[in-house]
């Protein structure tokens, strides 16, 4: 069992290598696997637990704000593909294709989903003949592939991952607009009270967009090495689409209009950022309302006191179990010690520790994941105060993570300044551009930052010149190593 044990254990700090930590901690915690497909990751039951409550929530607020599932082929004509320009251009280096059906060479090949624009377009165009069609607002849980050919990480940089297409078509550019905050608030909400993480939300540059939309807006993280990561997105596409679809309809008076539309997305990248934002060397931290197993219970034995304390253990999980996801640890092949490291390596929020000696006293032991730190609880007052507990560990994580992005936030107002940031605190660096190309791909190349998104508040916070050229700054924008 000492061998067992030893294997158990994470081999790296994650101060010291956090690459090697992040991978070690997500198999060893039996979060995930590696399947034969390089770069094409299993969820695990814990894993894909976190990505059905997020799915859920989401999906709840979603239709109520109107929006209807649907689901749509995996795969697309090359022709479909190729209709926009621009979007194509941005994904045909990851783009799948399927050439055979059985032994029979296809007549046109087929791409596998990198994305759901061009498939689900040739539809709509049917299905929107006049005003009253609109607002359509269509989503889709799906996976999607893109042959990621950078060095790939699960969740952070995979060829298969798991999201939700959002696509609305409306018939003004008003109202497609004022999507944009409906949706992120959405997003910002499963992130801060769901998976205890902050945000940074804003408009991306005209070069980080996405390919065929106007203007990109994106929820950025920060990981714990100072490298940001692209979170959840919503996209305004204007007429683009439409134009190259046919998405027409009859407005009130009459006449022809093209559809304006949309786009915007959670994905399981989101789950990496968590497992980087929140575990530390003793393996995951998962905050409660996302964990699969909110308490376990781990009676602690001998032989001859075992059916003592199991009883008194199935009473104190029972009670538990009325408001929380409890499990009953009363495995025999395994020491109390190895359990305890066990269930700190799969981030389990809260561990409620009994033996006889608790049992004669009245109370029970409770040990947080999020601090380590342990307190009694009397047995009769187990389910009201490990729910406090929980909802404690949960607004902590959230806390400890919003002071660890303003750790590593910084403002800058000349090159040299925030060249220094990024290498001493790293994070996001604030700073005045003035909106070229030139001077955001020199930054770019000289300090392997680049703009992440520019804040939505604008008007408050321009100051200064550019930070690389000196002439009038037009936009503050983040800037930052990224994923």
């Amino acid at each position: 069992m000492e061998g067992e044990k030893a294997d158990k254990g994470i081999k790296f700090k994650k101060s010291e290598n956090f690459s090697e930590w992040y991978t070690d901690v997500i198999i060893r915690s039996e979060f995930v696997d590696y399947s034969s497909v390089s770069g094409m990751m299993v969820l695990r039951p814990d894993s894909y637990f976190l990505w059905e409550q997020i799915m859920n929530v989401t999906d709840r607020l979603l239709k109520e704000n109107g929006v209807t599932n649907t689901a749509f082929p995996i795969l697309i004509p090359e022709r479909l593909l190729q209709k926009e320009a621009k979007h194509i251009e941005h994904f045909k280096a990851e783009v799948a294709w399927v050439t055979h059906g059985g032994d029979s060479e296809l007549e046109e090949r087929l791409a596998i989903r990198p994305t759901s624009e061009t498939i689900m377009y040739e539809s709509v165009a049917k299905w929107v003949r006049s005003w009253r069609d609109l607002p359509m607002k269509l989503n889709q849980w799906n996976s999607v592939v893109r042959w990621e050919f950078k060095h790939p990480t699960p969740f952070l940089r995979t060829r298969e991952f798991h999201w939700n297409e959002g696509h609305s078509i409306y018939a003004t550019e008003e109202e497609t607009i004022r999507e944009r905050d409906v949706i992120l608030g959405i997003y910002e909400h499963v992130l801060k009270d769901y998976l205890a993480l902050p945000c940074i939300v804003g408009r991306k540059t005209e070069q980080e967009k996405f390919a065929g939309g106007v203007a990109s807006y994106s929820i950025e993280q920060l990981m714990p090495d100072g490298w940001a990561i692209q979170g959840p997105d919503w996209h305004f596409d204007g007429q683009n689409f439409a134009k190259v679809f046919n998405i027409e309809f009859l407005d009130k008076d009459g006449k022809k209009a093209l559809a304006w539309q949309s786009t915007y997305a959670i994905s399981t990248r989101v789950l990496g950022a968590l497992i980087a934002t929140h575990g530390d060397d003793r393996g995951l931290v998962i905050p409660p309302m996302m964990s699969r197993i909110q308490v376990v219970v781990v009676p602690i034995y001998k032989t001859d006191n075992r059916d003592k304390v199991i009883k008194a253990a199935m009473v104190v999980a029972s009670e538990i179990g009325k408001k929380s996801r409890v499990h009953l640890d009363d495995r025999d092949d395994v020491s109390p010690g190895w359990k305890f490291n066990e269930w700190e390596l799969k981030g389990v929020p809260l561990r409620i520790e009994i033996g006889e000696r608790d049992i004669n006293e009245g109370k029970v032991v409770a040990a947080r994941r999020d601090t380590l730190e342990k307190t009694d609880i009397k047995i009769d007052a187990v389910g009201k105060e490990s729910q406090k507990l929980l909802k404690n560990i949960q607004k902590s994580m959230y806390k400890r993570a919003v002071n660890l992005m303003k750790s590593m936030r910084s403002t800058a107002y000349s090159y040299a300044s925030m060249k220094s940031a990024l290498e001493v605190k790293k994070g996001f660096v604030l700073a005045p551009w003035c909106g070229s190309d030139e001077c955001e791909n020199k930054i770019k190349e000289e300090t392997g930052a680049k703009i992440t998104n520019m804040p939505l508040d604008q008007q408050n916070k321009l100051k200064g010149n550019c930070i690389y050229c000196g002439k009038q700054a037009k936009h503050m924008a983040n800037f930052a190593k990224s994923y």
